[in-house]
């Protein structure tokens, strides 16, 4: 996507999934077939772009999606259910421990907070930008990369041709979708991604909901 492409419109909505899947689906006939056993996934819009996104994709890191909502949900009742780097600066280490934030992930969360606070980051004006400017901007900050600037084009943007190929469950979801012998690399994932331009946001999030819901 081009500057002269992007919007700040969420665009992954859930009538874009259905139609996007369905054209993918008659150009590639495993998906037509997945979609025959799982459907559609649903919208997975996480609200306006914002300082919550980022931490939550902190927490996120090397965890799985049960484990990482856990300790989410912890961390947003210490804030007092207000997301805001003044409320995670004011939690001191320990208390961070204890609700389940390793050493290395409250380094990032309190490096990420200073550069909200400081200006060096404007959540909300991300979406003004094209989908490279957005990754540059967020991988700048420590602690986040290419994937973590993914996930928030993903589900805070909405951005339609996405996708996180060195993600681990997108990995082990088209080994399943496609039958392959082993879980594809990364030079794989994307090789096999770029067949399904310009939908590949949408790709990413069935993939993921396929690899969650079909009977093995």
């Amino acid at each position: 996507m081009n500057a002269s492409e992007h919007t700040t419109r969420f665009q992954l909505t859930r009538i874009h999934l259905q139609r996007a899947l369905d054209e993918l689906a008659e150009r590639d006939g495993h998906i037509a077939a997945a979609l025959e056993r799982v459907g559609y996934p649903d919208e997975r819009r996480r609200g306006s772009p914002s300082y919550g996104h980022f931490l939550r994709i902190i927490t996120g890191q090397q965890l799985s999606v049960k484990a990482a909502a856990t300790i989410f949900g912890r961390l947003e009742s210490a804030m007092g259910g207000e997301l805001s780097p003044d409320a995670l600066l004011e939690l001191d280490d320990g208390r961070l421990r204890e609700i389940g934030l390793s050493r290395q992930k409250i380094d990032y969360a309190r490096g990420l907070s200073r550069a909200v606070l400081a200006g060096e980051l404007d959540p909300a004006g991300l979406g003004a930008l094209d989908d490279e400017e957005v990754i540059e901007r967020i991988t700048a900050l420590k602690g986040f990369g290419r994937w973590s600037a993914e996930m928030f084009l993903l589900f805070a943007l909405g951005r339609p041709d996405v996708w996180p190929a060195d993600d681990l469950g997108i990995q082990a979801g088209l080994q399943r979708l496609k039958n392959m012998r082993a879980r594809p690399d990364r030079k794989k994932t994307e090789a096999i991604g770029k067949r399904w331009r310009p939908y590949r946001g949408a790709a990413a999030i069935f993939v993921w909901h396929y690899h969650a819901n079909a009977p093995m």
